[in-house]
């Protein structure tokens, strides 16, 4: 059975950085399309980046353009969300999902297109 696990979340002052990590067991990530979600409080959950097969592609939701960047290591199985300039509107249980099926990076920013999901971590921008 597939499994997704996410770390590198916690608490940062506006304007730092921190780097997410989507580390999977049970396959082989880099065949398959991988996308980074995020919830805040009373919200819906929203696409925030994804990255093709070959790791070359990506998209990215538009307030996150230019801050972060996602990225693969094929070696560690793992997918990253590096996030720079933090703003406290950022502040959210981030997710990683993964799907074997997914081949268009247009449908990368939906959840619905995602098969395979890890538990979230929590990311908080706060002063």
């Amino acid at each position: 059975q597939p499994h997704l696990v996410e770390s590198g979340g916690g608490l940062v002052q506006p304007g730092g950085s921190l780097r997410l990590s989507c580390t999977a067991s049970g396959f082989g990530l880099g065949y398959w399309v991988v996308g980074w979600f995020r919830q805040a409080p009373g919200q819906e959950r929203e696409g925030v980046a994804c990255i093709g097969v070959g790791g070359t592609s990506t998209n990215y939701e538009d307030s996150v353009k230019g801050r972060f960047t996602i990225s693969r290591d094929a070696a560690k199985n793992t997918i990253y969300l590096q996030m720079n300039d933090l703003k406290p509107e950022d502040t959210a249980v981030y997710y990683c999902a993964a799907d074997p099926f997914l081949d268009n990076l247009v449908y990368g920013l939906s959840q619905a297109e995602y098969k395979y999901w890890g538990q979230g971590a929590q990311v908080t921008v706060s002063a």
